[in-house]
């Protein structure tokens, strides 16, 4: 499984540069940004969803307790 760090090194560019393409964010030239976008869609980099939740503080999951079901 490929790593930001992965992609990062096949574009040439920093993590940082990765980072903000990924997630839409800040400047990044146009041809930088092709070159991340071909260097993970190569790689078939998915970003790691769990590291993304524990940076941002949400996990967007529901919880749900219920009573036992089969007394029903």
């Amino acid at each position: 499984m490929a790593t930001i760090k992965d992609v990062a090194k096949k574009a040439h560019v920093s993590v940082a540069t990765v980072s903000r393409v990924i997630n839409q964010k800040g400047y990044v030239n146009e041809e930088t940004k092709q070159l991340v976008l071909q260097a993970i869609e190569e790689l078939n980099y998915v970003p790691n969803e769990l590291a993304r939740s524990l940076f941002q503080k949400k996990s967007h999951i529901v919880a749900v307790m219920m009573p036992h079901l089969t007394s029903y």
